[in-house]
């Protein structure tokens, strides 16, 4: 009878292109794509080291935004699922810059803090959100940042916040009284605002005198946004 059990060679060369085969389902099983790393969502970035930046990257003095209590005429794209309303423009999704008229309200001062809101005020004809960390500078009239960017408050828990047409949301820019703390301060022209998960700024005139920009205590920090005034 002849030997039928394969040459050590073969069953070698046989158990290898099992295992190829093995590895090669493996890696395209399960739809097999990796998942592209997350981003937080609903964050504007603090403003930029350019210091003409707005808060993502911006050239201030190419932006269209709007002073106070002016429409931006900006604009952003930015994808939705949400149903489109007659006019094409999608409702319910995210609050773009052109839709939103911005301010600065009354200090609330309290324990050495300097505390105001900055609010963003629903100015277009549709429902849209906001959601997280605007982002923010104070600039020079020439349009020069003072100072190092807004540090983001750890302790606050961003909520979506749904604008009908003439709502508003708030959120908290608050730093030590530079009289109390002995920060170096400037006195800024304009405090520039963007709106989260936008590139393109509002400007606000800022009336409310010098800001710590160097030395003890001259953080700026800010808040998410919440419903509201803030007053």
């Amino acid at each position: 009878m002849a030997n039928t059990s394969p040459s050590p060679r073969r069953a070698a060369l046989l158990v290898s292109a099992v295992a190829v085969l093995g590895l090669t389902t493996a890696c395209g099983n399960g739809g097999g794509t990796a998942s592209s790393p997350r981003t937080e969502s609903g964050t504007a970035a603090p403003a930029g080291g350019d210091a003409s930046a707005d808060g993502s990257g911006t050239p201030v003095s190419s932006s269209s935004g709007s002073a106070t209590g002016s429409d931006s005429t900006s604009t952003s794209s930015g994808s939705s699922t949400s149903t489109s309303s007659s006019s094409g423009v999608t409702s319910g999704s995210r609050c773009h810059t052109s839709e939103l008229r911005a301010k600065v309200g009354g200090n609330n001062p309290g324990a050495g803090q300097e505390n105001f809101p900055i609010v963003l005020t629903n100015a277009s004809g549709r429902t849209c959100t906001v959601r997280g960390f605007p982002g923010a500078a104070f600039v020079s009239a020439s349009g020069r940042q003072l100072g190092p960017d807004p540090q983001r408050d750890s302790g606050s828990t961003a909520t979506t916040v749904t604008l009908k047409p003439g709502q508003s949301a708030w959120a908290g820019l608050t730093f030590s009284n530079p009289e109390i703390s002995g920060a170096k301060t400037a006195t800024p022209a304009t405090l520039v605002v963007t709106p989260p998960d936008e590139k393109d700024p509002l400007k606000v005139t800022w009336t409310a005198g010098a800001v710590p920009v160097s030395g003890n205590a001259s953080s700026v920090r800010l808040t998410v946004f919440s419903a509201g005034t803030g007053a």
